[in-house]
């Protein structure tokens, strides 16, 4: 959703944007509070599901399709931009006929990307590595992730100031995503007092985890009080996060491998136990670069508030990790996407 919204930035206000998605939810709230239209599709997944599941989902996707008829009939897009979600798979069939470039932002292509893949023009991927993943690259663009944070400068010191932290003490960036990452905020919450005592805590601890929180924030002496900062969620101020970060402990979806390298952002990754490899494929990545660790979830426990007061207190390491992200950004990722997208609409009507 994010790296979509990152592209339509880039687009400017000159193209005309229509939005397709799930009912309701995160994404609809996100996308109407950017000033974008938005239409929704049933849709729902395939792979991987129970066969009492899979009829029911089989007819949402018919649904789907026959409503993304309807949607590109009256819209007559030039071109169609996948992210993935299982909305592109009604959308991407029932368009199949009209230009289109899809996004890989982990750098393996889930089951919907490569399905979505097979009917676009152009594949854009997030680093060189995902190359590996493709037996025939002829359609591939490396374009890096775009990340709605680039283009602009965050200076520290007014990031610190605007989250309320101060300049005496290292700052630790835990997020594990819009609704929380459960064994990430246990693992901190079960480690807290000793995490307080080296840094501080800048904690997005999800909505659907917010009433959790609530007695271990309520434990916490004075003193300790002052150096956490939980939050629901983020919005425009995650960057000023990111910013004011020394580290970051998270999951290792895709905005790991583009917006922590775009801020010089050392990382702890936990890849989600359930999501296929993705994940694992991203949290390797980085750190073979040199730019992460990575803990398995089972030893989050065990192993989370040790690791990060160890690295916190290497500088040397911290600095060499910080400077090996950074050699893997890619600022201008959104306006060499936006170009790709461009290229492909001009062949709208082409023989």
């Amino acid at each position: 959703m994010y790296p979509a919204l990152a592209v339509v930035d880039a687009l400017g206000k000159m193209t005309d944007i229509l939005w397709v998605g799930a009912t309701g939810g995160l994404e609809a709230r996100l996308v109407e509070r950017a000033g974008l239209p938005f239409e929704s599709v049933p849709a729902a997944g395939l792979h991987g599901v129970g066969w009492r599941t899979l009829p029911g989902n089989l007819a949402a996707m018919a649904r789907g399709i026959r409503a993304a008829r309807r949607i590109l009939s009256d819209f007559e897009p030039d071109v169609l931009f996948f992210t993935g979600g299982f909305v592109g798979g009604p959308v991407a069939w029932a368009g199949r006929h009209i230009p289109s470039v899809t996004l890989v932002p982990d750098i393996e292509p889930a089951l919907s990307q490569r399905m979505i893949g097979r009917l676009a023009d152009r594949i854009c991927v997030s680093t060189e590595a995902s190359l590996d993943h493709y037996r025939r690259r002829e359609k591939l663009v490396v374009t890096g992730y775009p990340s709605r944070f680039a283009g602009r400068a965050w200076p520290v010191a007014e990031a610190r100031q605007r989250l309320g932290l101060s300049d005496d003490r290292p700052v630790v960036l835990v997020v594990g995503g819009s609704t929380g990452a459960r064994s990430i905020n246990r693992a901190v919450w079960a480690g807290l007092p000793g995490l307080l005592a080296a840094a501080q805590l800048v904690h997005l601890v999800g909505e659907r985890d917010w009433a959790e929180a609530q007695p271990h924030i309520a434990a916490l002496t004075t003193e300790q009080a002052a150096h956490y900062h939980p939050f629901a969620y983020l919005h425009d101020e995650m960057g000023w996060a990111l910013a004011a970060a020394d580290l970051a402990v998270s999951r290792a979806g895709a905005s790991a491998i583009g917006d922590y390298p775009l801020f010089g952002l050392p990382a702890v990754l936990v890849p989600y136990p359930h999501a296929w490899r993705y994940q694992r494929t991203n949290a390797a990545y980085l750190a073979k670069r040199g730019a992460a660790i990575t803990i398995d979830d089972q030893r989050l426990n065990y192993e989370l508030p040790a690791a990060v007061v160890e690295l916190l207190g290497d500088g040397p390491r911290l600095m060499a990790m910080a400077e090996a992200a950074r050699r893997l950004a890619r600022p201008d990722a959104a306006e060499r996407i936006a170009v790709v997208l461009r290229q492909t609409a001009g062949q709208a009507g082409a023989p």
